[in-house]
């Protein structure tokens, strides 16, 4: 497989960093056709089928989870990519790897699981999908992990304090440096926040916990409903609803590969490592970026902290740390193979295995081991 008529720019096999094992390499797809693979593969990207994205999996069949919302970031990172010449296969991989570490139930998993493990390092998603990549992952007898090349690890590891970058060694130098990643894995950022904004908006629409009335109040929503109501006088409900999402969706990709091609233009890159030492390249128009914080300003005030969410998220971080406090107590309620690993680092062993329970799962343990407790 080559990587013929790629962008001077664009991640290729003859400018990675490589894996951390050396392997054979692959016959009849490239290196990042068999990251992608290994992570489809993987025990943890099937889990994402039951973990939150806003909404708890039981509170319907139609709303996005983290499987669904992974797909919708892959989808728009590989078109983006290949309009500019990037290598396709390496943002889609990024892009369904990214979201491997997140707890049960969303955000406020995250949050809670963060809490509990303040004394012991904290939790943060993107070092735990990292972890599941480098050394959770159980499925190859040469090593742990899916051992991926370095690329797709980089575009995974979006977030990064200073303190953990320095355990990272090569792959935490750049938040050190300040240098940047691969436009492949800038991309996949932008189109993660594209993917959220939008279905967040359908499936509150959906819910009934936010209106359309409501959201003729911010200036994109608006000015795409318009747009729909104008070609198809008379449209409503969930037509008009896809309509004007679909046009919303548009216009952001549009936007950002109209700046991103400018600025890689104005930058004059011509490499990989043009692309390291330069800002960040991918990038909203300065017209774009303002009613982009609209929307997600709305999003925040009327969606995620709407009280029947918030309800959700108190409970979901109830049945977090009450998880953590039993299994902090008694390592031999763990299943057999985290308790082995216990005995080296109980707190991170606990982290690793509440952060790898689907919501159902971790409903399920804590009625098992916790509600006669409390």
């Amino acid at each position: 497989m080559t990587d013929m008529g790629l962008a001077s720019h664009a991640v290729t096999v003859a400018v990675s960093r490589g894996r951390r094992h050396t392997e054979p390499p692959p016959q009849e797809r490239s290196e990042f056709q068999r990251d992608r693979d290994r992570i489809i593969h993987s025990s943890a990207f099937r889990r994402l089928v039951y973990k939150t994205q806003v909404f708890v999996n039981h509170e319907g069949d139609l709303f996005r989870t983290r499987l669904t919302h992974s797909l919708e970031v892959a989808q728009l990172s590989r078109s983006m990519a290949r309009v500019l010449g990037l290598n396709e296969d390496l943002a889609e991989t990024i892009a369904l790897a990214h979201d491997l570490g997140h707890t049960p139930f969303g955000h406020a998993g995250q949050d809670a699981l963060d809490a509990c493990m303040k004394a012991h390092g904290g939790f943060e998603h993107n070092l735990q999908s990292l972890r599941i990549v480098d050394v959770l992952e159980e499925r190859y007898a040469a090593f742990d992990g899916l051992n991926l090349m370095f690329e797709t690890r980089e575009g995974i590891l979006k977030h990064c304090s200073l303190a953990h970058a320095r355990e990272l060694g090569e792959l935490g130098q750049r938040f050190i440096d300040g240098t940047q990643p691969s436009l492949e894995a800038q991309i996949v950022n932008l189109a993660d926040e594209i993917a959220y904004n939008n279905h967040d908006v359908d499936d509150g629409l959906r819910s009934g916990l936010i209106t359309l009335e409501q959201l003729d109040a911010v200036p994109v929503f608006a000015r795409c409903r318009r747009e729909a109501e104008a070609q198809w006088p008379g449209l409503a409900g969930r037509r008009l609803v896809h309509e004007t999402i679909r046009r919303m969706i548009n216009s952001m990709v549009l936007d950002l590969i109209g700046q991103t091609r400018a600025n890689i233009a104005a930058s004059a890159v011509e490499s990989l490592a043009d692309v390291h030492r330069a800002p960040p390249l991918a990038a909203y128009s300065a017209d774009l970026r303002p009613r982009l914080r609209e929307l997600k300003n709305f999003l925040f005030d009327n969606l995620y902290r709407h009280e029947t969410v918030r309800r959700m998220t108190d409970e979901a971080k109830r049945v977090i740390c009450s998880l953590f406090a039993v299994f902090m107590d008694d390592p031999g309620l763990l299943p057999p193979q985290y308790q082995a690993r216990a005995l080296a680092d109980k707190a991170r062993t606990v982290a690793d295995y509440i952060a790898g329970m689907t919501d159902r799962y971790a409903v399920k343990e804590h009625a098992r081991l916790c509600v006669q407790m409390e």
